[in-house]
């Protein structure tokens, strides 16, 4: 509502300042502990349920939003959204969002198990490198991808036809994580989906911008950057319980926000000043570290997780 109604740049911020916080608080780390604290044991299926929707948003609301503001302005198109978080999105939470885990509800007793021993501080240090730099990565290249093709010299409508078929890929690698279920953590999920990533990278360096090289790069960097966004909410439920989980991900949120905020506008400036090549090595090499450091992690998974994963 502020942001319709703003007239000058200082409400204009004010409103942009109001959805960043609201936003932060609702979407991801937000929603990931609440399933987390609904979900328990199931946390990391329910996550990923959620994810492969939520893939879908941007198909559902671009051309929606496209189509309300070419009808009713933006400012009309901010005030049916505002209407929709207080008529839609408001009562879902306060009346109809469960308050207890499913095993509470179900009436069965709570399972009792010992306290887990304390994660050492150098683990949880590797778990946020591992997902801040693939937030780097995954965000960057997302935001810059159209620019990136171009600079590869794609003519802009190929550009944008490639472009386009990502987020149908990162959906489709989401839901075949889904139907895995439980058989396979988030450590195995970010190995398998981060080790495509480096792979797409060197790919497109080494290709000269071929056309076949360029959509077996959109067919990598979607599969492993869908499945990888899964492992980046459920690489934490390996090394945390039910009761540590919503402290871990709060901890996280600051790095990974930050690595996305700072990402594309980097790699638009390597794209600027050297090239294809400079934000493809950047990714690359970020890329590799994530995956030295899931390598890493594996070894350090505690005994009962690994034990339930095989």
């Amino acid at each position: 509502m502020l942001l319709s109604l703003a007239r000058e740049p200082m409400l204009y911020f004010a409103a942009w300042i109001v959805l960043g916080i609201a936003g932060s608080a609702t979407l991801s780390t937000g929603a990931y502990i609440m399933l987390n604290e609904v979900a328990g044991r199931r946390a990391k299926s329910a996550i990923g349920a959620l994810m492969l929707v939520t893939g879908l948003s941007s198909s559902i609301f671009w051309p929606t939003t496209s189509f309300l503001s070419g009808h009713l302005g933006w400012r009309g198109t901010c005030l049916v959204y505002a209407a929709m978080m207080l008529v839609v999105s408001l009562p879902l939470y306060a009346f109809f969002a469960p308050r207890r885990s499913v095993a509470e509800d179900d009436g069965a007793e709570p399972t009792r198990r010992s306290r887990p021993p304390a994660i050492p501080r150098s683990t949880f240090g590797l778990v946020v490198a591992a997902i801040t730099l693939n937030a780097f990565v995954t965000f960057g290249i997302s935001a810059t991808l159209i620019e990136l093709l171009r600079a590869e010299g794609l003519a802009p409508a190929q550009a944008l036809a490639f472009g386009s078929m990502l987020g149908v890929i990162q959906v489709s690698a989401r839901g075949l994580d889904f139907l895995g279920g439980g058989r396979w953590d988030g450590i195995t999920t970010g190995l398998v989906a981060g080790t495509a990533l480096p792979v797409a990278m060197l790919l497109l360096m080494m290709s000269e911008g071929a056309t076949w090289a360029v959509a077996v790069f959109i067919l990598l960097y979607g599969a492993g950057s869908g499945a990888m966004a899964v492992a980046r909410a459920t690489i934490p439920l390996v090394f945390y319980d039910q009761a540590e989980f919503a402290k871990a991900m709060s901890m996280i949120a600051l790095p990974l926000n930050l690595a996305s905020a700072v990402s594309p506008p980097l790699l638009v400036g390597l794209l600027t000043q050297f090239g294809s090549r400079g934000a493809l090595g950047l990714t690359f090499v970020f890329s590799c570290a994530a995956v030295l450091i899931l390598v890493l992690l594996g070894r350090r998974r505690p005994r009962v997780v690994a034990a339930g994963a095989t």
